[in-house]
């Protein structure tokens, strides 16, 4: 079975980093992009980043643009989410998310095929 398992989230300072995981089983994890999504209490789920399937292009949303990295290992099927000078506005659940497309990287929801449950990120002031 298909599965996005994510991990690393917790309860940090605002300043502070935080690295998140997924780790992919039951499918070809190199055929797939990879994104990041976020939502919080009472939000829309929103874009966060994404990475093609070689890793060699990435995509980010404006507003974790020069904080954010995302990466991946295929050799481990995982992706990251390296996540610096976190901000209270980043608290919510992290969702990691795998998409079939190939030829560009995608912010939209409804063109990632897999998701995982979620890791919870709270940033305090």
């Amino acid at each position: 079975q298909v599965q996005l398992v994510e991990s690393g989230g917790g309860l940090v300072q605002a300043g502070s980093s935080l690295r998140l995981s997924c780790a992919a089983s039951g499918f070809t994890f190199s055929s797939f992009g990879m994104g990041w999504f976020r939502q919080a209490p009472g939000k829309e789920r929103e874009f966060v980043a994404a990475i093609s399937r070689g890793g060699g292009s990435t995509l980010y949303a404006d507003s974790v643009k020069g904080r954010f990295t995302i990466s991946r290992d295929n050799a481990k099927n995982t992706v990251f989410l390296q996540m610096n000078s976190l901000k209270p506005g980043d608290g919510a659940l992290y969702y990691c998310a795998a998409t079939v497309l190939a030829y560009r990287l995608s912010k939209v929801r409804y063109e990632y095929a897999y998701w995982g449950q979620g890791t919870q990120v709270t940033v305090s002031s």
